[in-house]
Parts: structure tokens; sequence; C-alpha cells
């Protein structure tokens, strides 16, 4: 059995709109081993990308504990929560969010940068990033001057720059077409078999969600896995 790097605890999110309580999760449970893949599958407005934001440390739950590799990440101050999330987890979004005014290779070194890290060496594995991903002839370029599909893969080698343990993604495919798509998904599934990187991937795509080690579907604010209706236990 793998070492378990991830245990999600009976977390909730509620939101008050018009005095009204409306709850997105209730009660989600997860246990992730390292180096697993896990896909989500939900129609919108489930609460797929709210967890996946609590998952990130990007939004605290109303409720329940996250622990990686023991740690109760909830209970850090924001200054070590933030250093943590940058140190930890890699994210990409369906919309890229790279820097317009900044070329690939330094969207790519960006995250480095911003935790003081050593340039050239910052450079040095940015370009190899880019390189990986099959976008290195287009290091000098902004991201209008890119497809969308060569958008994506830079923003999956910027996730990717501080060498995460985790990376969340959260239809990482959605704005491409399906061939581009394809290959953006294999991609993806690589630096799972390659480097050994866990993940927990957020889509409408039942195919992608069914080539992860894990595929779980959101409904009432509950994960249910496929096939048994419960989540998965090791």
């Amino acid at each position: 059995m793998n070492d378990i790097f991830l245990v999600v605890e009976n977390i909730a999110k509620t939101y008050l709109a018009a005095e009204r309580r409306i709850e997105v999760l209730k009660d989600v449970n997860l246990t992730l081993p390292k180096g697993n893949s896990v896909g989500i599958l939900g129609v919108s407005g489930t609460g797929k990308s709210t967890l996946l934001h609590i998952l990130g440390t990007l939004e605290n739950p109303s409720g329940g504990q996250i622990h990686f590799e023991g740690t109760d990440i909830f209970s850090l101050s924001s200054d070590k929560k933030a250093a943590f999330r940058n140190r930890t987890i890699g994210f990409v979004f369906q919309f890229h969010y790279l820097l317009p005014e900044f070329s690939a290779l330094e969207n790519v070194m960006m995250p480095a940068l911003i935790a003081r890290e050593n340039k050239e060496k910052a450079r040095n594995r940015a370009k190899e990033l880019l390189e990986r991903v099959e976008v290195g002839h287009r290091l000098e370029h902004k991201p209008g001057e890119l497809s969308g599909g060569e958008q994506q893969r830079v923003s999956i080698a910027r996730a990717l720059m501080m060498a995460p343990d985790l990376l969340l993604a959260d239809e990482p495919t959605g704005n491409l077409d399906p061939k581009t798509a394809s290959k953006i998904h294999d991609l993806i599934l690589s630096l799972n078999e390659t480097e050994g990187l866990t993940m927990i991937i957020v889509t409408h795509n039942p195919d992608l969600a069914s080539r992860m080690d894990r595929t779980y579907t959101l409904i009432d604010g509950k994960l249910k896995a496929k096939g048994d209706g419960e989540g998965f236990k090791f």
C-alpha cells in the first residue's frame, strides 16, 4: 500500500445568500495515497471547484479537516499556509491565467521568483519544464502569441515549477478542441506515471475521469465513488 498523502474528513462548505444558508459541500471524505490520481465528475454548480479550492487551501471550509501527511493544514497561520501551498501544490485551471506581458519562460519562472529562489536556477528549470511539455520552441513567446493548447501546456509547466507533491486541475481542457484536449490529457497522465505526481482532476469529461486511479461524482454535496455510491477507503 502506498503511503497516505491526503486525508479529507467531513469537509463542509456553507454560504449565506439573501438570508438563506446554501450548503455546497456536506460531509466530504477522501483518503488519497501518494502517487494516486482521482477524477471528480459532476454537473455545473455542484461545488466541484469549491472543493478543489478548499483542497488547495485557497478557500477555508465551514467545517471538517484536511491533513497533508499528518499536518492539519487549516491549523497553520496564513503565512505558513501560503508557503505550504506554494511549495506543495500545483494548480491548473480551465483558463490558463498566464500573465500577458511576460513570455512563456517568464510565466513559468514566476512561482520560483516569488519564492525568491535563484534566478538562473529558476530559468534553467523553467526551460526544462517547457521542453518536457513540448513547447520549448516557444520560450520567448507571450501568451497572446500561443495557441490554446500551447497556453495550457505553459500553465502546466508553471504548476510544476516548484516540484509540487500534489497537482490540482479544474477543467484543464474545458476550453480546448477535442484533439488538443486529448493531447493535454495524455500529458497530465504521463506526469502521474513518470513523476509519481499525486493529482486530483475536476472535469466534465468522463473519459478523462475514467483514466484516473479512482473516479468520484459530486452529488448533493458528497463524493460518491463510481459503482458503489460510497467513498473508497484503504
